[in-house]
């Protein structure tokens, strides 16, 4: 028998190797761990690479008025991208989902980069996004059915890692690229490249992952509400941006709109008691968020603050965020070791702990007399904590869901990660205009540099980086409640 052959487990046929085939770069597992890891690699080369080449695309096409859309597109879309995945991987595998993200994501960076308008542009973002939401669910469903449970922390962990490199090397890449062969090229060269690592993943995923959980059951139809419901998230956060980003009092109606449309789609999507903290699924799911949107909505205001309140270069400003990429891993190496698995939910509380105090103590760099690499630091200590934390959480969901359900679960641990970015951004947002943050990049580009100090807005800052210090604090409390309490303490 082929060391890739299904064994039967109880839920039905499940192509897993045999657990005696060594770690993930063992024979069983090493085509599928490369080419996976190559994918994430890319992806996370094009993440870190675009925000160097958007302004540039955005001045070129004249689309600076609606700059913030080229990142809001790829985020909305991917949402319903993401419950689309679970449906379709949940009910005939993740190859076919995987396969047609890729192709979506591939043609929307063809797109952004032969665009001669903003709107095509955009577009293009949006199929990305739509792309990169059908591929996260897709390798989140492959890890639970192709790896046994031992191994799923060592390969959360490497594609914790796989963002190391091109979190440094990707803006000053994507910065080099687009002065000497122009903005395009950042997008139409990640296409030709990811090219590869598909070829090698594609026909290891289809002897280990392809096919339903139980290939005798009857084809079950999508769930249609459940459709619906996407496509009501994802509409709801883009009316919820774009309301975000004009504070005139008209703006009201759209975000009234989108509110209206967000409620009833996440408390349809996401398992039920989410929001209530429910131990168990729902905790891991809402940490996931929590985590995600108040690390991401803080950390998005640091080049920035640092490039107008301290006049560091945008290449230096980037720099001083790279030693949170080693630390990450590091974290996400640390939990995925099997000596921590008995302290795991102890482990994220520490997490939790460390991206509080990361977030409240940034805007401490605003005090002149404070050392500008001091925030290099402190950064690094939250991203570690980050790498305690998201590992965990995906390592846990997959835990706790069956199977069957792994697609569906995968698909929430994501929305609850992308809707929190975009909730808890458009509030910095909101709350950053609001205390005269306009100002700072008025007068940092009317001096072609950095903002001065008459034009510094200090408060716009914190009042930015102190309440998302708050909601991480919240995620230390969730942390504690990711296990069911023994029968024994419920009697």
């Amino acid at each position: 028998m082929s060391v890739l052959e299904p064994r039967v487990s109880q839920t039905g046929t499940s192509p897993v190797p045999p657990p005696d085939q060594g770690g993930i770069l063992g024979s069983a597992y090493r085509t599928l761990s490369i080419g996976m890891i190559s994918c994430i690699f890319l992806i996370a080369f094009e993440a870190t690479a675009v925000g160097t080449a958007m302004p540039v695309a955005a001045r070129e096409l004249d689309g600076i008025g609606v700059y913030a859309f080229a990142f809001s597109a790829y985020f909305t879309t991917s949402l319903f991208g993401m419950v689309l995945s679970g449906q379709w991987c949940d009910r005939r595998g993740p190859l076919r989902a995987l396969t047609a993200g890729i192709g979506a994501f591939a043609a929307g960076l063809v797109l952004a980069g032969t665009a001669t308008a903003m709107w095509v542009f955009v577009l293009g973002r949006a199929v990305q996004g739509f792309g990169g939401g059908l591929v996260i669910v897709a390798l989140y469903v492959v890890v639970s059915r192709a790896y046994e449970e031992r191994l799923r922390p060592a390969i959360m962990a490497a594609f914790a890692a796989s963002w190391v490199v091109p979190s440094i090397v990707g803006p000053l890449a994507a910065g080099t690229v687009t002065e000497h062969l122009g903005w395009r090229w950042v997008f139409l060269g990640i296409p030709v490249l990811v090219v590869v690592p598909l070829a090698v993943a594609l026909p290891a995923i289809r002897r280990t992952a392809a096919g339903p959980v139980d290939p005798d059951a009857p084809p079950v139809a999508f769930d249609r509400r459940r459709i619906r419901l996407a496509f009501g998230i994802s509409l709801g956060a883009g009316l919820l941006q774009y309301a975000a980003q004009d504070l005139r009092w008209w703006s009201l109606l759209p975000g009234a709109v989108g509110a209206g449309l967000l409620v009833p789609a996440v408390l349809g999507l996401l398992p039920r008691g989410t929001y209530l903290a429910r131990r168990g699924l729902p905790s891991v799911v809402l940490l996931r968020g929590v985590a995600a949107g108040s690390f991401i909505a803080a950390e998005s205001f640091v080049p920035l603050m640092l490039v107008t309140q301290r006049g560091l270069s945008p290449t230096l400003a980037g720099f001083s965020l790279a030693l949170g990429g080693l630390t990450w891993a590091g974290g996400s190496w640390i939990q995925s070791t099997g000596r921590v698995a008995p302290y795991r939910e102890r482990l994220m509380v520490l997490g939790m702990v460390l991206v509080a105090f990361a977030i409240a103590a940034a805007p401490a760099v605003l005090v002149p007399w404070v050392p500008v690499w001091s925030l290099a630091l402190t950064w690094g200590i939250g991203c570690l904590g980050m790498g305690l934390v998201i590992g965990s959480t995906s390592v846990l969901l997959l835990k706790l869901s069956a199977p069957e359900e792994a697609g569906a679960n995968s698909a929430a641990l994501q929305i609850s990660d992308a809707l929190a970015n975009v909730v808890l951004l458009a509030a910095g947002g909101a709350a950053f205009a609001a205390l005269g943050g306009g100002a700072v990049g008025a007068a940092a580009h009317a001096a072609g540099e950095a903002a001065s100090a008459a034009a510094s807005h200090p408060a716009a800052f914190a009042v930015v980086f102190l309440p998302m210090a708050a909601v991480a604090l919240v995620g230390a409390w969730v942390a504690t409640r990711l296990h069911e309490r023994p029968a024994t303490e419920i009697g």
